[in-house]
């Protein structure tokens, strides 16, 4: 599995939110975009990451950022995770896992001591040029649920 890294260009992608509208990175030219993966909707670490990228949704956005989390939930758990813990963050459905192994955020990981198969929570700030064409400006693997939000702030100055 091929991590990206800084400068180089960010997997363009169109996947269904919570309500089945689509979404890609060309949606948001000329803006910046944190693009988190997790690995399910309603469970307690990704519940914590999603209600802290919610906490400072509104502070991302006065610094010109728009949050987009990605799991391989389908629309209607997302809907239902939304709902359920007021999120306001755009969540997207990537059920076949293509967006996430085309950022390198799918694949081999330890857990609970085990090689496992599954999503790697990964976290990327990606620059969309006017004409949105997006390039990763942060890549961040095998990130932290608690904890990782307040991190990322501080790397963004925020």
């Amino acid at each position: 599995m091929a991590r990206l890294q800084t400068g180089d260009p960010a997997p363009t992608f169109s996947l269904l939110d919570a309500d089945g509208v689509a979404h890609s990175l060309a949606d948001y030219a000329g803006g910046r975009v944190i693009v988190y993966f997790y690995p399910a909707a309603m469970t307690p670490g990704c519940t914590t990451q999603a209600i802290d990228f919610t906490t400072h949704s509104v502070e991302f956005g006065q610094a010109g950022y728009t949050v987009v989390g990605i799991s391989p939930d389908s629309p209607a758990k997302l809907a239902a995770f939304r709902s359920k813990e007021n999120l306001d963050v755009l969540l997207l459905s990537d059920q076949d896992k293509a967006v996430m192994k085309a950022y390198g955020a799918f694949g081999t990981k330890m857990l609970y001591g085990k090689e496992i198969e599954g999503v790697i929570r990964s976290t990327f700030v990606v620059d969309v040029d006017a004409d949105g064409k997006a390039t990763i400006a942060e890549a961040q693997y095998n990130v932290k649920a608690t904890g990782h939000v307040d991190r990322l702030r501080r790397q963004l100055g925020l």
